[in-house]
């Protein structure tokens, strides 16, 4: 020791930038050593110094790493491999540890006996103020004060912990467990143990510090030395376990982790978490002020060792001091691997001289790293011994030791685990004399290190820091442009990083991102995506209407995306809509997309509901025709005529007419436009009905091409006849099939009964069972039969149905009068057959008892009670040459009316008669298709006398002129002629 050399004690609580101090000083001299109690914090010291004065002239030596330039002149250390040169200066950090029991004898022994040839500093705790006067008199005092204020803050959740805070644990389940906790809730935070190697831990620190990250969790590590930008120290627990037993934190201990908080001249603030109780009133003053009690006690060893023997080694190691106010400390790893090696046979036997003693020691000095137990230690310090006592370890050996560790691949324990390893073997290749290749093994060790701790750390990074957040926070906090991009899946990259998906102009974050994570995320996707919005906003106002739809619920489509929904408007064809835009997309992009979609339900109403527009806009349409109108556009264009009967009656030929000119038919059941019962006007029918109705969900519209739908119980009937269809027992009809069903039924016999005959079935894809439940559901009764089936039958022939599929082209009165002409002579054909066809069966019959069977049915109209189904009535047929349905009066021969006995007719109907026999094409139809009169107003040709006649008290009605011009009169020249 150099009593020369000046000392000086700087003592004060933390950040009060006694280590820069200490920097500089070295500096001033020509060479220098400062000890450091952290293999990380020497690095930090040594890439600073090296910043200053170049690598060439810094040495770094701590126990598993060495850097040992030529020329060295400032070699930085942890406190146990301080190396023994004659420098002109010396820096001791954290000396209060003289009081730690395990390391304390180390720092200890430096206080005592490591001096500068000019110039020795004692930096730490005002605590050590009587210890290091009573036991370096010559020592001067410096009081560093701190250059800002800590304060207490009490207790915090997790949840509501302030960003750059740090959250002490003193166990590695509770880090993982509140880091797990921090990633959920506020995105991910940086770990640091004293377990991690310098590497991990100098990676984790540098993505806490970069601000990727606004929060760390810490062991008690980062009380010493550790330079951090942290603003708030919050203790999730105040005891710990000191490797022997739980014991509360001494106040110089919480004194000396919570004055890490505040940065240079930021107040910094401590508190509790968790578990952890509010710390009393006194101990809170104390650490605010950074008053502690005295230590009074320094952990010591002595260092005067005799290697004769095992035996002297021992006592020489518990040799007692001789100051009151120096104290023996724990028994240290390194004695009880000592006694174990030595009380092993094998070694005992072989260490015969100082110098087998010595290299005992020095094996016994291996820190056990691993941590597995005493006896797992004591086996590897024994092989090493053996290996050394021959001459070294051998690199076979060696090479296949760190082979089994190499292997990035695991979890964080995994990981961690190697690591430890591999440290023991860099601490085997940095002693001297040791491995015959040393710059080798020295090499392959740390290449290992550093593989294992950057697996590490990404392991660390993967389970407790979303990547993706701490890149966008850092981002967002300096205020840079963020760049979104969006593929054609609608997923959303912010900066490269995954943040949701783009439907429309909503925005839907991540949702495997909670809390404030999910809330930091849609902050920045925001922030980035207002330029998308815009762009977004002019393509889809500029989008053809092929590209929009609508749906059966009355969403707004855009391509695959919702951009809006249909609304109630003032009338039922005029609907509103509510886009679908994000608040923070700006109240002009919501508008810009509002306005778009108006345009396009407009003209889709336009499009597809033409007939029914028109209708609606027709001003030469009044009185009664321009009611019924109304009627028809209220119930969009599909009116059930049962509901209307009366008001159907009340309108005249003309205002049929009138109403005819815009598409609208008067069928049997149904009065409807052709046009508006095609896929796409049905599907927008049921969606503006539903909104005008106010429903919570829309009836859907049937698949396209359907005849006939299963007739549920529980769907209302108006359902289906806005749908298009017609319930009829257990089948629903479409609408103008049924009509044409009901043009086949209404030449048949219905009173003496009838067959379905192929038309029919073809007509509405139904099998023969399936045809009688809906003559059932039509108010026919169905009588099965069986006969015998004819050998061979005759193909029928079709009935010369006018077409009236394709509604929005009707067929002119010129046609109906041919069809009917051609269904007259149809008709005289099939009975011909039929009756041939009964002679034959009947002989078929005769020859053959056991022929086979066929099954048929036999339709009559069945009367029921009012309320029940109405017989139905004869259609209005469109254009076409057909007359009104005739009603029967009494039982007995069907008569003939004369025009304008609708009155009888409407009569007979009420009674639930039927309308039996063929049509005579010279009776009146509904479209004024009249046959025509002579002068006194009687038809022309013979008259037929096939039954009674029905005569009105009232004088017939005054016909108007023929147009000469007209097809009728035309055709009836030629008739004539003929």
């Amino acid at each position: 020791m150099n009593d020369r050399s000046r000392v000086t004690a700087v003592l004060g609580p933390t950040n009060t930038g006694k280590t820069h101090y200490a920097i500089d000083r070295m500096l001033a001299h020509r060479t220098g050593v400062i000890g450091l109690p952290l293999r990380l914090l020497a690095r930090e010291v040594y890439d600073r110094i090296v910043k200053a004065r170049g690598p060439s002239v810094v040495a770094l030596v701590t126990g598993e790493e060495r850097i040992v330039p030529e020329r060295v002149q400032y070699w930085v250390a942890t406190t146990e491999a301080m190396p023994e040169v004659g420098a002109d200066f010396v820096a001791i950090d954290e000396i209060q540890l003289c009081a730690d029991p395990e390391r304390g004898h180390v720092f200890t022994d430096r206080l005592l006996n490591m001096r500068g040839l000019h110039e020795t500093l004692l930096l730490g705790s005002d605590t050590m103020r009587p210890a290091i006067a009573a036991l370096v008199p010559q020592a001067q005092f410096m009081r560093r004060e701190r250059f800002s204020t800590l304060s207490w803050a009490g207790s915090k959740k997790i949840s509501r912990m302030p960003p750059r805070s740090a959250i002490v644990c003193f166990s590695v389940e509770e880090v993982y467990a509140t880091a797990e906790l921090i990633r959920r809730q506020k995105g991910g935070c940086a770990v640091v143990m004293g377990a991690l190697s310098p590497r991990t831990r100098n990676a984790q620190v540098a993505m806490y510090q970069a601000g990727e990250v606004d929060y760390l969790v810490a062991t008690d590590a980062i009380g010493m030395g550790l330079n951090l930008d942290i603003r708030h120290i919050a203790f999730s627990a105040t005891e710990k376990f000191d490797g022997r037993r739980y014991r509360p934190l001494f106040p110089h201990e919480l004194g000396q982790i919570a004055g890490r908080a505040g940065r240079h001249t930021e107040p910094g603030t401590f508190g509790v978490t968790g578990d952890a109780a509010p710390l009393d009133e006194g101990l809170i003053e104390a650490i605010e002020n950074h008053r502690f009690q005295p230590i009074s006690r320094l952990m010591w060893r002595n260092a005067a060792l005799e290697f004769g023997t095992v035996e002297r080694l021992l006592k020489s190691l518990e040799t007692q001091p001789q100051s009151e106010w120096l104290a023996r400390g724990r028994e240290a790893d390194d004695i009880r691997a000592l006694k174990a090696l030595s009380a092993m046979p094998e070694i005992h036997d072989r260490v015969s001289h100082p110098r087998d003693v010595r290299l005992l020691w020095d094996v016994c000095r291996i820190p056990d790293f691993r941590a597995i137990s005493g006896v797992e230690h004591a086996t590897l310090l024994a092989r090493i011994f053996g290996f050394l006592r021959e001459g070294e370890v051998p690199g076979d050996w060696l090479k296949g030791q760190i082979a089994r560790i190499d292997k990035t691949q695991g979890d964080i324990d995994t990981l961690s685990k190697r690591l430890a390893y591999i440290r023991t073997w860099t601490y085997v290749a940095q002693r001297s004399g040791w491995v015959s290749d040393e710059s080798h093994w020295r090499a392959e060790t740390r290449a290992v290190e550093d593989r294992l701790s950057d697996a590490l750390h990404a392991a660390l990074t993967q389970r407790f820091v979303d990547r993706r957040t701490s890149v966008l926070l850092r981002r967002l906090k300096q205020k840079e442009s963020l760049l979104a991009e969006v593929n054609d899946k609608g997923e959303v990259t912010v900066e490269g990083e995954f943040a949701g998906r783009l439907e429309g102009f909503r925005f839907h974050a991540d949702p495997s991102a909670t809390g404030d994570e999910a809330r930091m995320l849609q902050r920045a996707a925001y922030e980035a995506l207002r330029p998308e919005f815009h762009l977004r906003a002019d393509r889809f106002y500029n989008a053809p209407d092929t590209e929009l739809d609508f749906t059966e619920q009355g969403g707004l489509m855009w391509g695959s995306s919702a951009v809006g929904k249909l609304v109630k408007g003032a009338e039922a064809l005029k609907p509103g809509v509510e886009p679908f835009v994000d608040e923070e997309a700006g109240p002009e992009i919501a508008e810009k997309v509002r306005r778009r979609l108006q345009h396009f339900i407009d003209r889709k109403i336009a499009t597809l509901f033409e007939p029914l527009l028109a209708l609606k806009n027709d001003e030469t349409l009044t009185g009664l025709a321009r009611g019924f109108a109304f009627r028809l556009l209220e119930s969009f264009g599909v009116l059930p005529r049962e509901g209307v009967a009366t008001e159907v009656k009340e309108l005249d030929q003309d205002a049929r007419g009138l109403l005819r000119k815009h598409g609208v038919r008067f069928g049997q059941f149904t009065i409807f436009q052709p046009a508006l019962l095609k896929p796409a006007p049905t599907r927008l029918r049921l969606v503006l009905w539903g909104l005008d109705q106010g429903l919570s969900e829309f009836p859907e519209s049937p698949p396209p091409g359907l005849v006939t739908i299963p007739n549920l119980p529980d769907v209302p009937k108006g359902y289906y006849t806005l749908s298009g269809y017609h319930p009829a027992g257990e089948r629903a009809i479409r609408i103008d099939m049924l009509e044409r069903l009901a043009d086949m039924l209404r030449s048949q016999d219905s009173r003496g009964g009838f067959e379905a005959t192929p038309d029919m079935l073809s007509i509405t894809g139904m099998t023969l069972e399936q045809f009688a439940g809906l003559m059932q559901g039509l108010g026919y009764r169905a009588e099965k039969g069986e006969r015998p089936k004819t050998r061979a039958e005759a193909a029928p022939v079709a009935e010369p149905v006018p077409e009236e599929a394709d509604h929005e082209h009707p067929l002119t009165e010129e046609e109906s009068v041919l069809a009917a002409e051609t269904r007259a002579k149809w008709e005289a054909e099939q009975a011909a057959r039929k009756a041939a066809e009964a002679e034959a069966e009947g002989e078929t019959a005769e020859e053959s008892p056991s022929a086979e069977m066929e099954m048929f049915y036999t339709f009559t109209w069945a009367p029921r009670p009012r309320g029940g189904h109405r017989r139905p009535e004869r259609s209005e047929r469109q254009g076409q040459g057909q007359g009104q349905p005739r009603s029967q009066g009494e039982r007995g021969p069907r008569r003939e009316r004369e025009a304008g006995s609708e009155k009888a007719g409407q009569e007979g109907r009420r009674e639930g008669k039927p309308f039996e026999g063929k049509r005579r094409d010279e009776h009146r139809g509904e479209r004024g298709d009249r046959p025509e009169r002579g002068p006194k107003g009687k038809p022309k040709g013979k008259p037929r006398h096939d039954g009674p006649k029905s005569f009105e008290a009232r004088p017939p009605r005054a016909e108007k002129q023929a147009d000469p011009d007209s097809p009728f009169a035309i055709l009836a020249a030629l008739k004539n002629k003929s």
